[in-house]
């Protein structure tokens, strides 16, 4: 069973001591102001509200001092014991998003708004479609200080696939990132097994691009388009630390028809779901040795 701790909040370094927050600072500094204002209102110690919540005083204390970053389970939490009515979940998203790359983060604002994704993935599975341990694997390459909220920020993106009515995601991935492995054959199979998944969905259609297609149109990179309901479409790319968006009509023409280009050259969506799941078995299923031994 997973410890109270590890359900109610990601870890940051640690320094024990009181915190006086900004709460201008950033909303991290808000959020940890607002819960030790709405605590102290309530005539709660930190350990009374934490025995609330399921959780320790000394975690709402870190919390409260913005030395560690709530989760949505956490901020649940505390408006159920607070009786905020709904406000620290409504704000942690918000917490949530300030843990991306700062030129990531309007992106990620479009992208919870959009109607329609289109995205070809060059080297990686889509952020919104990532496992827990696949997103981990990967930020763990250049952020090991900043994992775990970095990889709570990334799972709260995919909601978006969640609501009532989700956006329309339309995915290809070239066949290198089935077959390039990340973190381990585990993780692997467990992301595979997880785009099969969403693919069952009725607005996730997931086409692979095949290896034997040569050059084509995506050879410059991975990108994405967006499409909303009321605003302008949105072309996205991004270098290794710069984001690039864009509703310039031309680059917008262009990319839609690389775009259809890539869709018609990919995979059908049924034989891509037959390739994801051959790869899955094939070069990340169980490969231990048979047992040889004789039988007493």
């Amino acid at each position: 069973m997973t410890p109270p701790e590890r359900i109610c909040s990601v870890t940051l370094s640690y320094v024990p001591g009181i915190r006086e927050l900004d709460p201008s600072a950033s909303p991290l500094d808000y959020f940890g102001s607002e819960l030790r204002r709405l605590r102290e209102a309530a005539g709660l110690s930190q350990g009374e509200l934490g025995r609330s919540m399921f959780c320790t005083g000394s975690l709402v204390g870190q919390i409260e001092t913005a030395h560690k970053v709530p989760t949505r389970d956490f901020a649940e939490r505390a408006d159920a014991a607070l009786l905020t009515e709904g406000f620290f979940s409504r704000l942690v998203g918000l917490v949530l998003r300030s843990q991306l790359p700062a030129w990531f983060q309007q992106y990620a604002e479009m992208e919870a708004r959009a109607t329609y994704i289109s995205t070809y993935q060059a080297q990686l599975v889509y952020g919104l479609l990532q496992t827990r341990e696949y997103a981990q694997a990967l930020l763990n390459v250049d952020h090991p200080e900043k994992v775990s909220e970095m990889v709570a920020a990334r799972l709260d993106r995919q909601r978006v696939l969640e609501r009532e009515h989700p956006p329309v995601l339309w995915v290809v991935l070239d066949e290198s990132v089935l077959l390039r492995e990340v973190g381990s054959s585990e993780v692997m199979r467990n992301q595979l097994a997880h785009l099969l998944a969403l693919s069952e969905r009725p607005w996730v259609n997931i086409q692979v691009l095949p290896f034997a297609v040569g050059a084509h149109t995506g050879l410059m990179g991975s990108f994405n388009l967006l499409r909303f309901d009321s605003d302008p479409d949105l072309f996205y790319a991004e270098s290794y630390d710069f984001g690039h968006m864009t509703a310039n009509s031309q680059v917008i023409r262009e990319r839609s028809v690389g775009y259809a280009r890539l869709q018609a050259t990919a995979h059908s969506l049924e034989d891509s779901a037959s390739l994801i799941a051959r790869v899955m078995e094939e070069r990340y299923g169980d490969q231990r040795a048979p047992d040889v031994r004789g039988v007493a």
